[in-house]
C-alpha cells in the first residue's frame, strides 16, 4: 500500500500531479525525521466536513482540515486527513491565491501537524506558517 492516498466522500477533486503531490508529502516526514506508515486523505464538502466537526470534536463551525492521528506515540504515523473543497476554494479567493497553492498549502498542513507542529498559540502559528511556506516554496519551485 502507498503511504500516501487520496480518497473522496462526496466530492471529486482533480488534481495535477497527484503522485508528485502524495511523495512530497512523503518527503515531508523524511525532512522532519518522522516516520510514516500511512495517511489518508479524504476530500469532501462543507457539509460532510462540517458533520466529522460536531460529531468527533464537538465543534459547530465549518473549518477547511481535519486530522485525525491514529498511531500510538512512538509508532509510524498513522492517519486520516479530511479536507473540505468548499472551504479550500473559499479561502483561496479571500486569500487571494490560485486554488492550487491553496489546496498545497491544507495538505502540506496536515502533514506538518502530523509531525508535530501546532497551531493553537501564536508562537506555533508563526512556526506552523514558516513550515507551510517553506515546504510550498519548495514543492512549488521544483514542480
Amino acid at each position: 500500500m502507498k503511504e500516501v492516498t487520496f480518497r473522496y466522500a462526496d466530492r471529486k477533486l482533480v488534481l495535477a500531479q497527484k503522485t508528485a503531490i502524495q511523495a512530497f508529502v512523503e518527503t515531508i516526514f523524511k525532512k522532519e525525521k518522522k516516520k510514516l506508515a500511512h495517511i489518508n486523505y479524504v476530500f469532501c464538502s462543507d457539509a460532510y466536513l462540517l458533520n466529522i466537526n460536531r460529531d468527533f470534536l464537538s465543534h459547530d463551525y465549518y473549518t477547511d482540515i481535519i486530522t485525525f492521528g491514529l498511531s500510538e506515540p512512538g509508532e509510524p504515523v498513522e492517519a486520516e486527513i479530511y479536507i473540505s473543497v468548499d472551504r479550500v476554494k473559499d479561502n483561496a479567493v479571500q486569500l487571494g491565491v490560485s486554488f492550487k497553492e491553496e489546496m498545497l498549502r491544507v495538505i502540506f498542513h496536515g502533514a506538518l501537524h502530523l509531525c508535530g507542529y501546532k497551531d493553537k498559540k501564536k508562537s506555533d502559528i508563526t512556526l506552523m506558517r514558516e513550515k507551510e511556506n517553506h515546504y510550498l516554496s519548495t514543492y512549488l519551485t521544483k514542480h
